[in-house]
């Protein structure tokens, strides 16, 4: 029989939300580097973010505002305070892959969707606005005082709503960030949205879709 989940959680920067990181970081640097070396700053920025939320928490703005200083160091490019916060604010003005809302409002109208974001309370719900669907819970980094992949969250999430590891379903697109640590909190039903960041690891046990619009599928709806 198809597992229907309590609820069904997402990651939402790149999973939902189309996280325009890169595009950001050309729109600033572009100019200055090479098409090579723009794609080696992009990769660097990434790195440095997620190296940036392993640690004690900091807010999002530092996030970026480190990760970007140490990038544009590794990459001999000038750093300015005002071009991260650029990118910070940007944020919350970017919208949903164009797959999204048709698929979240299918599943919505029978499943009820909860957000767990390495995302501030400030930016969030503007992104999430934009998605189409109606969410029972919107759980931020900021909330819970730490980023994913740290366990933290989920932890919190769980006891939030009420239920364990084994009545829910988590969807992202991102192994490093969400399915490994799903995966070794017990999460059993995990779906990988494969938007290309990431290589496939069968090793983690999900459903691989292309996109939000094969979720409903996955549940029978």
């Amino acid at each position: 029989m198809t597992f229907r989940p309590k609820f069904i959680t997402f990651d939402c920067y790149g999973t939902l939300t189309n996280f325009d990181m890169a595009g950001a970081a050309r729109r600033i640097y572009g100019d200055m580097l090479s098409e090579p070396a723009m794609i080696q700053f992009i990769k660097n920025f990434a790195a440095y973010r997620l190296d940036e939320i392993l640690g004690a928490w900091k807010r999002y703005a530092q996030v970026v505002h480190n990760s970007l200083e140490r990038t544009c160091r590794a990459n001999g490019v000038p750093f300015r305070h005002e071009d991260a916060l650029r990118i910070y604010e940007e944020v919350p003005t970017w919208g949903p892959h164009p797959d999204v809302p048709a698929g979240l409002a299918k599943v919505a109208r029978e499943i009820p969707l909860v957000i767990l974001s390495n995302a501030m309370n400030s930016q969030i719900m503007s992104n999430v606005e934009k998605l189409g669907a109606p969410f029972h819970l919107v759980i931020t980094a900021e909330e819970t005082g730490s980023y994913k992949p740290q366990m933290n969250g989920f932890e919190y999430m769980l006891d939030k709503l009420g239920c364990g590891p084994k009545d829910i379903c988590h969807v992202s697109s991102s192994f490093r960030y969400d399915l490994m640590t799903a995966h070794d909190l017990g999460i059993e039903s995990k779906v990988w949205v494969n938007r290309g960041h990431e290589p496939a690891n069968p090793h983690y046990g999900y459903t691989e879709i292309a996109d939000i619009g094969g979720l409903p599928g996955v549940f029978g709806l």
